[in-house]
């Protein structure tokens, strides 16, 4: 084989391992499998000792049950967050008399939940009790998560004291964002906020959320594909069509808490998770505008965003006028090769978790690479690899991106409810 032959193909095997190694689903990509007629053990549980708690983080961390974000009453607009668990199989001790115990997150539900079951798959004829769950009363310490429904204390229904480890571990291995063997009394047990990236739910819009398409058209998020150009912006403002790369996050089914801003003149509406990240324009004091990125959660009334005319391609900065929750159906996380996209008629970041869009757009360069090294290939070779971009569930680059900005930024600089993408 002649010298150049060999060396391009050499160039060639090269970037065919970089860039699967770089798109494989995340399942193809965590080492050996169980492998032929290998028969998986159960997994050995082991109690938790008294006062020992998971992960061994504070309770209201980035790596727990996340920041405190306020109490919930019944008169608040986030009492719809709170829903009530009617589930047989947990007694709930409901010594108030008003069915607040029954009252919760949707992910604490789900994880209580499951925990009964395994109650009662350990211990035959025995249940999960719940002996305080979302507390109205101010029962509890100051910022406790009981407040905002994300908290439970549990023990089990024949109150044996010696099982309370293993009902801990447990709870651990149900779900709960951190367990704590708080008292010879009870288990205390917490879950991340209902938007959370760790409830892993960083950043999305919904499903019928609506783009520019080149040449005119609108389409719906859930009917992009790879290798679309939507409208979005460079770095300078100006108004550009940009490749869509990717879905960082997909879910077709899912129904999700959606922060819903809608502008004054023109009206205009767009809906993110919390921890998903939107620009607005701010007056430093030197008295120039300057554009911020921000998460979708600190928006209020009178924030200035700004609003994309694809006639002209221009941006115009108008006013937030109100900004509400709202529940809606799917979550959908598309990265463009310029890090924007205008939604709803609203330019907002791709990305999510870190209130800083320049860090995740560089975070994300090495993608843009892989995906500009695709223009050198014939579309057959590349384009049947852009399906592992396309499938239901978060791409394994964001969720490796996210564990190493906990290691390396302070809390301050990461939304308290997520990861790097689905959202938020």
């Amino acid at each position: 084989m002649h010298r150049d032959e060999m060396l391009l193909l050499l160039r060639a095997l090269l970037l065919g391992v970089f860039i699967s190694a770089l798109l494989l689903p995340p399942a193809s990509a965590c080492g050996p499998g169980r492998g032929i007629g290998k028969r998986k053990h159960p997994k050995k549980l082991t109690p938790l000792a008294y006062k020992q708690f998971i992960p061994n983080v504070a309770e209201k961390t980035l790596g727990a049950s996340g920041r405190y974000e306020g109490k919930i009453t019944r008169n608040s607009e986030r009492f719809k967050e709170l829903t009530p668990n009617y589930n047989s199989d947990i007694i709930f001790k409901d010594e108030e008399n008003t069915a607040a115990d029954r009252l919760m997150t949707q992910r604490c539900k789900d994880k209580l939940n499951a925990l009964a079951i395994s109650v009662m798959n350990l211990w035959p004829g025995v249940k999960l009790r719940v002996t305080e769950g979302w507390d109205e009363d101010g029962h509890h310490s100051e910022e406790s998560l009981h407040y905002e429904g994300r908290a439970v204390d549990i023990t089990t229904s024949d109150r044996e004291r010696s099982k309370y480890g293993m009902l801990a571990r447990l709870a651990v291995e149900a779900g709960f964002d951190w367990v704590y063997y708080e008292s010879k009394a009870h288990i205390h047990c917490s879950v991340k906020a209902e938007n959370s990236v760790a409830a892993k739910s960083g950043g999305c819009f919904p499903g019928n959320a609506t783009v520019w398409m080149e040449g005119g058209a609108t389409r719906a998020v859930r009917d992009l594909v790879p290798g679309d150009r939507v409208l979005a912006s460079d770095e300078n403002g100006r108004m550009v069509y940009s490749d869509l790369l990717m879905f960082i996050d997909r879910q077709e089914t899912i129904r999700k808490l959606f922060y819903v801003i809608e502008t004054s003149q023109p009206r205009e509406s767009i809906r993110l998770t919390a921890a998903h990240l939107i620009f607005v324009s701010e007056s430093p004091s030197n008295g120039t505008r300057a554009i911020k990125s921000v998460f979708a959660s600190r928006i209020s009334p009178g924030d200035r965003v700004f609003v994309a005319d694809p006639t002209s391609m221009s941006l115009k900065e108008v006013t937030v006028e109100r900004v509400y929750l709202e529940e809606d159906l799917g979550a959908y996380a598309p990265v463009t090769s310029h890090g924007t996209v205008v939604i709803n008629g609203v330019l907002a970041s791709c990305y999510a978790v870190i209130e800083e869009h320049s860090w995740a757009h560089l975070a994300f360069a090495p993608l843009r690479f892989a995906f500009k090294l695709f223009s050198f290939l014939p579309p057959q070779d590349y384009k049947p690899s852009l399906n592992h971009l396309h499938v239901e569930g978060i791409h394994w680059y964001p969720q490796v991106l996210y564990q190493l900005g906990t290691w390396i930024l302070d809390n301050d600089s990461l939304h308290p409810l997520g990861m790097l993408t689905r959202s938020s």
